[in-house]
This record gives C-alpha cells, sequence and structure tokens, in this order.
C-alpha cells in the first residue's frame, strides 16, 4: 500500500502561512502608512511635513541700516504741520476787525492818534487761544515805538474782536514788528539811488 502524501501539503500550507506572515507589515509600517495616508500625521513625521510658523507672516519692510520705518497712519498725521483752514480763516477774520479800528482811529491812546497801522498778517494757535498780529507803518520804520502802545490797547481790541468774530473765546492779542516792508522799501531806495542807477545805466 501507497502511503497518503501529507508532507507537501502541509509544507504548503506552512509555506502560505509563513508568505502570509511575511506578507505583513513589521512594526505597524502599514497602519501608519495608512494614518499618513488619511490625513493624520505621525509625531515623527509631523515636524518634517509641517510648515513653518514664519512662513505666513508679512515681512515687515526695512530700509539699508536694517531698521523698520516709521509707523504710517497717526504718527505720519502728526508729522504734518502748518495752520488748518479754520485757523487761516479765523486769522484772516481778525485782521480784518483790526485793520478797520485802526483805519477810523477808534483807539483813544494819545500815542496812536492819528497813527497809520497796518496790519499784514495774524496767525493764531491751533487752541484759538492766543493770536500774534504784524504790523507795520508804510514808508516809516517807528513801528518798535509803538508796541508799547499798542500792547496797552489789546484789552480794548480783543473787545472788538469779540464783539465781531463768533469764536467761544476771543483770543488774547499780541503785536509783532512785520520786517518784510521794511526789507522791500529799503531795496526800493537802493534801486532808486543814483549810485545804483549809474551802474545799471
Amino acid at each position: 500500500m501507497s502511503k497518503p502524501v501529507s508532507g507537501p501539503s502541509r509544507q504548503g500550507s506552512g509555506d502560505g502561512g509563513d508568505v502570509a506572515k511575511r506578507g505583513k507589515p513589521r512594526g505597524g509600517a502599514g497602519r501608519q502608512d495608512a494614518r499618513d495616508g488619511s490625513g493624520r500625521q505621525s509625531t515623527r513625521d509631523g515636524a518634517k511635513r509641517q510648515e513653518p510658523r514664519d512662513a505666513t507672516k508679512r515681512q515687515e519692510p526695512r530700509d539699508a541700516a536694517g531698521h523698520k520705518p516709521p509707523h504710517s497712519g497717526s504718527a505720519r498725521r502728526k508729522s504734518v504741520t502748518g495752520p488748518t483752514q479754520r485757523q487761516l480763516r479765523i486769522a484772516e477774520e481778525i485782521r480784518h476787525v483790526l485793520a478797520g479800528v485802526f483805519a477810523r482811529h477808534e483807539i483813544r491812546d494819545p500815542e496812536l492818534a492819528g497813527v497809520d497801522i497796518t496790519v499784514t498778517e495774524v496767525r493764531i494757535g491751533p487752541d484759538l487761544k492766543h493770536a500774534i498780529a504784524f504790523v507795520a507803518r508804510l514808508g516809516r520804520e517807528d513801528i518798535d515805538a509803538l508796541l508799547p502802545a499798542l500792547k496797552r490797547a489789546a484789552p480794548f481790541l480783543r473787545s472788538q474782536v469779540a464783539h465781531l468774530v463768533q469764536l467761544k473765546f476771543a483770543p488774547d492779542l499780541t503785536f509783532q514788528p512785520d520786517r518784510a516792508l521794511d526789507y522791500a522799501s529799503k531795496i526800493d531806495r537802493l534801486l532808486h539811488s543814483p549810485k545804483v542807477a549809474q551802474d545799471l545805466g
């Protein structure tokens, strides 16, 4: 009688079992790949695949020396200088009032009686509480001698401004001589002098 061949079948089944065992990933690599494929990163690969946080930040501009430029907005608005339109308008109204008072000779101070004074410009501060009036005398250079009298007349002039200019508070008035007219008159006299005329002719 021939013996049943059982060894190869068992060996084949054993090889198949080994192949099945060898086909299984070791160390959970397959599960790791599956997790990676589903979008969940492991702690071992996450540090490599994660993008750096600084890459999404906007780089601030710097100059050649590496310094940051001044911020725009409020800082830039603060750097802007010069009077506002309201300051210019109120200053012109005050100049008009003062010029009218001087033209009508309404000041009773003896030193200012009959004196012609020209108000060339008025500058008022941002708070509208202080104003500087620049005065001059056409063809004359003695305006400095009239400054004390103008200082004494400042309260009366302020009352006129408060009456004719619509403001919450009447500004304090100070007077300064305007040298521009004196300089222009000096240049005009030099140009019409005989020596300069001879050189030009």
